[in-house]
């Protein structure tokens, strides 16, 4: 089972899987909430080790239903709100999905499969962010304190801890990933990058955040899903990785890049888009820098990023621009709505 499969990184994680082992049972669990898309997944979802299930990891009988259905033999728990500004100004919601629906799937895990003689595997794909901020030099580490800053990272962190207190106290077998920022086809628009590529094509102002100089570390999502699919097959049990691309840039820098770059493909003058940029009040507890050494998964498994940035990001836009129609259904109606409110100038938290 594949929880939060109709979402960005999801979705990508259970198209490799359901093409990469048709002899497994694919289950994606998803609450279609307002990231989930299961127009994600149109390619794949007439494969017949597909199948998708409507839940919220919030019900535990419905979690409990699953289960006994299906006879889930392993868990890839990917669902959670993920967007840090949502958190400052509905930190409760992530507490619900991402503590209290993370242990209620430990509960119905550790209840089928403590004693059925099984080798079952608990796998809980996290953040970065679960360790704080960084300053001008270092990297985050598997052995890196938790010094989470925000609600949605606080509240990942509170999911990393149980996931690892149930290993311990109950003998689950899990993994533990923390990756650091992704990019790529089918992010719905709420992040840097996919937002402001669509904000370019509509030519509307690109909203950067104090004074753009964060910094943060990018990955590819379909490295990141390989790397999933390393780890599930390959990771040592109950073992910690960090999972980066090696890739940072500067917010505003970044900004720039994907101007030039959107300018070149949209036939627009060169620092037409540029133009667009506007700097808006902070994010409180903004954090400065991440970034991840990814040293072990390297070392272990033989895992490293294969698109480099200037791929990735090309193939991205390129998405972006063909698939018109995905980008205006997720950005029409309550996404209006949500815009006005997060990235107004004077936004009050």
């Amino acid at each position: 089972m594949i929880t939060g499969g109709a979402g960005f990184i999801g979705s990508h994680v259970v198209r490799l899987f359901v093409t990469r082992y048709p002899h497994y049972r694919i289950i994606n669990a998803d609450a279609l909430t307002y990231a989930g898309n299961l127009a994600n997944l149109k390619d794949i979802e007439q494969h017949p080790n597909y199948q998708f299930e409507k839940v919220n990891i919030l019900d535990a009988k419905a979690i409990e239903g699953l289960f006994t259905k299906w006879h889930i033999t392993d868990i890839i728990h990917l669902a959670a709100e993920s967007h840090v500004d949502r958190s400052i100004s509905s930190p409760m919601d992530f507490v619900y999905t991402n503590v209290v629906g993370t242990v209620n799937l430990l509960n119905v895990a550790k209840q089928h499969w403590l004693h059925d003689g099984g080798n079952h595997l608990f796998y809980h794909v996290s953040t970065d962010e679960v360790f704080g901020a960084l300053g001008e030099t270092g990297f985050f580490s598997e052995t890196t304190p938790y010094h989470p800053n925000s609600p949605y990272s606080a509240s990942k962190a509170a999911s990393d801890h149980f996931v690892r207190a149930y290993a311990e106290t109950y003998g689950l077998n899990t993994i533990i990933s923390n990756c650091s920022n992704n990019y790529g086809p089918y992010h719905f628009p709420e992040k840097l990058i996919p937002l402001f590529i669509h904000n370019i094509i509509e030519r509307k102002s690109l909203p950067v955040y104090g004074d753009g100089l964060y910094t943060r570390d990018w990955l590819y999502v379909k490295d990141h899903a390989l790397a999933i699919d390393i780890l599930f097959h390959q990771g040592k049990i109950n073992e910690t990785y960090t999972v980066g691309g090696f890739n940072e840039w500067k917010n505003i820098d970044l900004v720039k890049l994907l101007c030039k770059l959107m300018d070149e493909k949209l036939q627009r003058v060169p620092g037409e888009s540029e133009q667009l940029i506007t700097y808006i009040k902070d994010r409180p507890g903004h954090d400065r820098r991440y970034a991840i050494d990814a040293s072990k998964i390297n070392r272990e498994l033989g895992w490293k990023p294969t698109v480099t940035f200037e791929e990735g990001l090309n193939e991205t836009i390129d998405w972006y621009l063909n698939n018109g129609e995905w980008l205006q259904q997720v950005t029409s109606g309550a996404y209006q709505q949500y815009y006005e409110t997060m990235y107004t100038k004077n936004k009050q938290y």
